[in-house]
């Protein structure tokens, strides 16, 4: 018994001393790096959604399957964790304050009043239909409101925005992005098959595609078969979807500290910032640019492409967290869940677009 207690208490010891000792900062080099390689593989993520097939999926989930890929077989770059980490939270806020410029709160208030109580129905139904269907699964709890936020509202930009207030892991919200990816651009397509023989105007088959779809990026590709005036008010509708962020994040915020009040753990809840810049994105977008200060279409363009370039980096540090392994057995249940949702969305939807 002595020599046993001679073996195991250097260990213990050692295990103690871990614990307690404060973990060495990265060098700044080693951070930099970090944020370099997010933005190497989501430039791979960019040339990859443009080979065919992977072009209607889009830079996002492509970045996200190369760093899920990277993970399993080279592991998690633990050096440059410090660099990642700063790509996944600081980059991912800072690119939803941008994505403030793509909502035209003008136009919204003016052309699209009409369209906001359908949108505020999709968002209500999106969300509490998937997590009914989860609990009913037996799906895991904050994936599945995830899911059915990026179902109602805008696909990723609402994941993301959304998963800082809920407290949700990372490898949920890199799922949760990835679901919404894949099933956004299946329903896109679907709908630019069916196009031909329905009996919807092009205003209609707008509304429809605007009210249903998941991101800005389906909404176009679907509204485009439709001509101009078609895939115009296709993506007001959109982006009625987009307004509607703002208030839904403030009510989920409410929610939680709600839920969390009795609990003995920590019930704080980190106030989003981030939504404050989105909303001033969005005034300025809205009312001085184009106005005030008069900037080309180019120019808007490459803002929303540093935009999209900008959470495809945060994405990739997402992804990095996710394991295969787990993956298997944890997005089965949600990607029914919200396949089941979304084919009843859109059929509901095609009534009353």
């Amino acid at each position: 018994m002595g020599s046993e207690r001679a073996t195991k208490l250097p260990l213990n010891e050692q295990d103690f001393q871990q614990q307690i000792m404060p973990k060495p900062k990265p060098s700044g080099w080693l951070w930099l790096s970090g944020i370099t390689f997010t933005i190497v593989v989501a430039a791979f993520g960019y040339l990859l959604s443009k080979a065919p097939g992977f072009d209607h999926v889009g830079p996002l989930a492509c970045a996200i399957v190369i760093a899920v890929l990277y993970r399993q077989f080279f592991g998690y770059p633990e050096k440059l964790r410090a660099g990642i980490q700063f790509s996944s939270k600081r980059l991912l806020r800072f690119a939803i304050i941008l994505y403030g410029l793509k909502l035209n709160i003008d136009i919204v208030f003016h052309q699209g009043l009409g369209l906001l109580a359908r949108d505020v129905g999709v968002i209500v139904f999106a969300i509490l239909f998937t997590i009914w269907l989860g609990k009913l699964l037996k799906a895991e709890s904050s994936l599945i409101l995830l899911l059915g936020v990026g179902t109602g509202v805008c696909g990723a930009a609402a994941i993301a925005a959304v998963s800082p207030i809920i407290k949700a892991k990372d490898e949920d919200t890199a799922i949760g992005v990835g679901i919404v990816a894949l099933m956004g651009t299946i329903f896109s397509i679907t709908y630019t098959i069916l196009r031909p023989f329905l009996p919807l105007s092009a205003i209609q088959y707008g509304i429809w595609s605007g009210i249903s779809l998941h991101e800005i990026a389906h909404v176009a590709l679907a509204g485009a078969p439709a001509g101009p005036d078609g895939l115009a008010i296709a993506l007001l509708a959109k982006l009625g979807r987009v307004l509607l962020l703002i208030p839904l994040c403030f009510i989920l915020m409410y929610w939680v500290k709600r839920k969390s009040a009795g609990s003995a753990g920590d019930t704080r809840i980190e106030f989003p910032w981030f939504l404050i810049g989105f909303i001033l994105m969005s005034l300025f977008g809205s009312y001085v640019l184009g106005k005030s200060i008069p900037v080309s279409k180019t120019a808007m363009d490459g803002v929303a492409n540093a935009t999209t370039f900008i959470l495809t980096s945060a994405m990739v540090g997402l992804g990095l967290n996710v394991s295969l392994r787990d993956l298997r057995t944890k997005a089965a249940r949600p990607l029914m869940a919200m396949l089941i949702t979304s084919v009843i969305l859109s059929v509901i939807t095609y009534f009353i677009a």
